[in-house]
């Protein structure tokens, strides 16, 4: 196995490890304080109280005193008394500060799939103060180095002048500046004049589109020489089979929690392991190292898997997956616990599969959002940015020359396609941070609703599969 798979499969089984402890072990316990754990936040099994108090202190910059020797004990009832030491112990049993939303709002980044390992230099920088000192003194044009925030809380964001998306904005909230002409000359310049493998240079026509006249003319015209081989190469690395994990229950059985839960790990498990694979297979996988992938995936695996249930696997998660889900009957319990962001998680999902089954998505425009998606620049702990950032400009420009070229009618396609994948960097965000047991009853509910909506549109009587709808929560 190689040492990529290796590095993988370690921050998979991390991932997997907290999902199960803190589904099947009872009672859970926070691993700060002690008292009833609620689910895997921003990194780490915790409460709810141990939850809020981290991100508060982060989103605020506190710097706290302890009055005694930075050892105090931390139990239910002893925790709100140094706020030192409660902070210390988060650090140092892996709360992850990046997966916290820089605007305090509910939803974290989860740029982590588990505990995260900082050294003791960096704990005593958080501690003291001083990181928050250097982070303070950046220049205001600073891009941070996330790519999640509140503007993609719908698709309407991260668009330039004349609704046209660009590859700084869309993936980026942090870079969500209006583009005007000078700026796009700008980027179109930088991109052109950075040498290049001969196999991926693009043409000077990729960048004739100007800012404020909106997207090129609507007229037919031939595919680009060099976009064909590089979609063909991108839709190659995908495994476009059937997914393997057994979906088929018996006429009758009813499907108990744990059953449901059960199930959805291993689809999960096999979703992930099919990134894995086609990270392997990308065409430029030589041109990064085994560090930057494996940052990359721990980073965007939600993403990824979500993106790829709404498209190419759809068929099997709105079918086979939701004629299992109808088959599970939640307690009264269970549906009374049921909370407000599992709600919204709920009825944004809704939303996303509306709007890919309006788009019809295909296998090419799949496998270049992926990509785009995936070469994310604005990741932390990354180290050959620069890099990227050409491969994700490289991918922007080939997938806006494919749809125009398949889809001349529809102007307006290349960025609707675009501004879905703020909205799904959202959700999958959001998704983490629904508590693990709401799980069965959230996919109950989503598949429940998205499969209705298919035969209701099938047979004609359906008003909601329009392309006017708007994102919930606008």
């Amino acid at each position: 196995m190689s040492n990529l798979s290796l590095m993988l499969l370690e921050c998979c089984g991390m991932w997997q490890a907290s999902v199960r402890f803190s589904v099947f072990s009872d009672p859970r316990v926070c691993l700060i304080c002690g008292d009833r754990a609620t689910g895997l936040h921003y990194g780490i099994i915790s409460c709810e109280g141990c939850k809020g108090f981290f991100k508060r202190s982060i989103c605020n910059k506190r710097v706290y005193r302890c009055s005694r020797d930075k050892n105090c004990e931390m139990s239910r009832k002893q925790r709100n008394r140094c706020q030192y030491c409660r902070l210390l112990k988060c650090l140092q049993m892996g709360m992850n500060r990046k997966a916290i939303r820089e605007d305090g709002m509910p939803g974290g980044r989860n740029k982590s799939i588990g505990p995260v390992q900082i050294t003791d230099e960096e704990i005593e920088r958080i501690m003291s103060g001083q990181e928050f000192k250097e982070e303070a003194s950046l220049p205001e044009h600073t891009w941070s180095n996330n790519g999640d925030s509140s503007d993609h809380s719908s698709p309407s964001n991260g668009a330039s002048e004349g609704n046209q998306p660009s590859p700084a904005s869309t993936l980026s909230s942090n870079r969500s500046v209006e583009l005007n002409g000078g700026y796009t000359a700008a980027l179109r310049d930088q991109y052109m004049n950075t040498p290049m493998n001969t196999p991926y240079q693009l043409l000077p026509h990729l960048f004739s589109y100007h800012a404020q006249s909106g997207l090129l003319p609507p007229q037919p015209r031939s595919l680009y020489p060099q976009s064909h081989p590089l979609v063909l190469q991108l839709v190659a690395a995908e495994d476009l089979a059937p997914l393997a994990t057994p979906m088929l229950i018996e006429d009758g059985y009813k499907v108990t929690q744990v059953e449901l839960f059960a199930l959805l790990c291993r689809l999960a498990d096999e979703l992930l392991f099919r990134q894995i694979s086609w990270i392997k297979k990308l065409p430029f996988f030589c041109e990064l190292s085994i560090e930057d992938y494996t940052c990359l995936l721990s980073s965007t695996w939600q993403e990824l898997i979500l993106l790829s249930c709404l498209t190419i696997y759809s068929a099997q998660i709105f079918g086979d997956l939701a004629d299992v889900t109808a088959k599970y009957t939640p307690s009264e319990g269970e549906m009374q616990g049921f909370s407000e962001n599992g709600m919204e998680v709920m009825e944004r999902l809704i939303y996303l599969f509306r709007k890919f089954h309006q788009l019809k998505v295909s296998n090419e425009e799949y496998a270049c959002m992926k990509a785009i998606n995936f070469l994310n620049q604005d990741i932390r702990g990354l180290t050959n940015v620069s890099q990227l950032e050409q491969l994700n400009k490289r991918y922007w420009y080939v997938c806006q020359d494919y749809t125009e070229y398949k889809y001349p009618h529809q102007p307006k396609r290349f960025p609707e396609i675009m501004m879905c994948l703020p909205e799904i960097r959202f959700m999958a965000g959001k998704l983490v941070n629904v508590p693990l047991e709401q799980l069965p009853l959230l996919f109950k509910a989503v598949l429940h609703s998205c499969k209705s909506s298919l035969i209701s549109y099938r047979t004609g009587s359906s008003p909601c599969l329009t392309s006017t709808g708007t994102s919930p929560g606008n």
